[in-house]
């Protein structure tokens, strides 16, 4: 008999390889596809921050079990994301699998990473748009927002990159446990955990970020326009790091491009 999908998994080594496939499939989507598959990841990634941000309303947003609970709602995001289908930049750093093993050449790759980053921003900043229309942050739920927003503006470029590293290589190994599960059950387990930790812990998302500071502005935050620019530009290279230096290269490695070819 064979075991249950939720948990019968594909290993290791066979992740590897579909994520390398699924790399390839998606540095070739066409570019409209492309972006619109982007501007829904950049809303699912805000409809799960702006759920974190309710959660955490009238509460100590520092106590770990509230932080615990905003991180398990935080997961909507890319559960939408991974079971709904649609491009996240932060994800698709995985796909540096798919060039180090030649499979694509590096201008596809930079052209998929930049058109997913510009569809991410916007699917946010309109999904912030659509929230600031709502009149939910006029109460309790906007004094959370604009704090957030200060918090994130505050961090020092260091500290920024550091938690973007330690964040995506986190999101980036909830991607590839996605990758193990054959039902949508085991998805949405295998995301849930290690994005709960990773705002836990306090770590930093840049598409994530893309909705917070507009988030937080619509409800009369004052951060600088530099100071949230700044923050995206070192998060953002600390997702890169952590993602493909810190999951896709040593999986690379230690499945595709060592010994075991």
């Amino acid at each position: 008999m064979n075991p249950p999908a939720l948990f019968d998994a594909h290993k290791p080594a066979e992740i590897a390889t579909l994520v390398e496939t699924a790399g390839i499939a998606k540095a070739k989507l066409p570019l409209a596809p492309m972006f619109v598959l982007a501007m829904l990841a950049g809303a699912f990634i805000g409809f799960g921050a702006a759920a974190y941000t309710m959660a955490v309303t009238g509460a100590d947003s520092a106590s770990g079990p509230i932080r615990v609970l905003g991180g398990a709602v935080f997961s909507l995001g890319l559960i939408l994301v991974i079971a709904g289908g649609a491009e996240l930049f932060t994800g698709n750093v995985l796909m540096v699998i798919a060039a180090v093993d030649r499979k694509i050449p590096l201008r596809l790759l930079f052209r998929s990473w930049g058109i997913v980053y510009v569809g991410n921003f916007v699917g946010a900043v309109v999904l912030a748009l659509a929230f600031a229309l709502t009149g939910l942050l006029d109460g309790p739920m906007g004094s959370t927002a604009i704090r957030v927003a200060d918090a994130k503006a505050g961090l020092e470029p260091m500290e920024a990159f550091a938690r973007g590293a330690l964040c995506n290589g986190l999101v980036c190994l909830a991607v590839w446990l996605s990758f193990a599960a054959r039902s949508v059950a085991g998805k949405i387990l295998a995301v849930l955990w290690p994005v709960s930790a990773f705002v836990l812990l306090g770590l930093e998302h840049s598409i994530a970020n893309m909705y917070f500071f507009p988030q937080g502005w619509a409800a009369g935050a004052t951060v600088p326009v530099f100071a949230a620019a700044a923050n995206l530009l070192w998060v953002t290279l600390g997702n890169i790091v952590g993602g493909a230096g810190g999951v896709a290269l040593a999986y690379w490695f230690a499945y595709l491009g060592g010994t075991n070819r």
